[in-house]
């Protein structure tokens, strides 16, 4: 590759990236402006009186620290909830043989093809019925085992040698312990990147807290962010300060987990 189609390809790169760099950064900076300089013209960046009183008012005026904790408290539990559902039905459809496999296979990746909206009333009937309305339980129940998540796991685990496995079982190791031991470390790309893309979800999800939960000491970050929009106006300032909050924990989870979700997405991608 000559050098002038070197230097095409980094411009090219750079201006991809100041493009998707630009929306995160205007909030950012918005985030420290005033109400006025919000909305003056022309626009400008970079705020000319930079203040942070918009973050002091989020955490002194509301109860913004609870909301926080619940959302963090739904999002770990579900994930971890659903990747535990996800590694042991995975387990079972790739490595053992028995009747009607297929069909079970086939038929919780028919789920996919089912629209969220469709199932909405008769799980909210459900969490009605086991009392589970207005609950962080509920919550985190309702949408814990994803097919895209068993597909996934299925998918991986199969990769992983039999002979593995038949070792293990002649030495008569149980299976729940083959699967800690053997199967879940060498599917670690594999969870990683579940529990990344369900973390990522279950913060960001703004539908099922607001079915299901009313009171608003159970409040998620989702929730507080939709309700700081008023009838007769919206502080913007506000507005902004709640929407960069939210977005930190999401940045810090994928700086944390990029190696193992990057070896996750590419795993299968290239076979010996």
């Amino acid at each position: 590759m000559t050098k002038t189609n070197t230097f095409g390809r980094s411009i090219a790169v750079g201006i991809v990236m100041l493009l998707f760099a630009l929306p995160p950064i205007w909030l950012l900076l918005s985030s420290l402006k005033s109400q006025a300089e919000i909305f003056q013209w022309p626009p400008s960046l970079w705020p000319q009186q930079p203040t942070l009183q918009s973050y002091f008012d989020t955490f002194s005026r509301a109860n913004f620290l609870q909301y926080f904790q619940n959302s963090a408290v739904v999002s770990v539990l579900s994930a971890l909830l659903s990747v535990t559902i996800s590694v042991m039905a995975g387990y079972a459809l790739a490595k053992f043989r028995f009747k009607g496999d297929t069909f079970f296979f086939l038929l919780i990746m028919s789920a996919l093809m089912v629209p969220l909206q469709i199932v909405l009333i008769p799980v909210f009937l459900v969490l009605r019925d086991l009392g589970l309305l207005n609950t962080l339980a509920g919550v985190i129940i309702a949408p814990a085992a994803t097919p895209s998540g068993v597909f996934l796991m299925r998918q991986y685990i199969v990769s992983i040698p039999d002979s593995l496995l038949e070792a293990a079982r002649i030495d008569r190791t149980p299976e729940w312990r083959i699967l800690l031991r053997i199967v879940v470390p060498l599917a670690l790309p594999a969870i990683g990147t579940l529990l990344a893309f369900n973390l990522v979800w279950r913060w960001n999800d703004y539908l099922w807290p607001f079915l299901i939960i009313t009171e608003q000491q159970n409040w998620t970050v989702q929730l507080a962010l939709a309700n700081s929009v008023g009838r007769f106006g919206i502080d913007w300032p506000r507005l902004l300060s709640i929407s960069v909050i939210s977005v930190i924990p999401m940045l810090v989870i994928f700086i944390a987990l990029q190696k193992t979700l990057m070896n996750g997405l590419m795993a299968g991608a290239a076979k010996e």
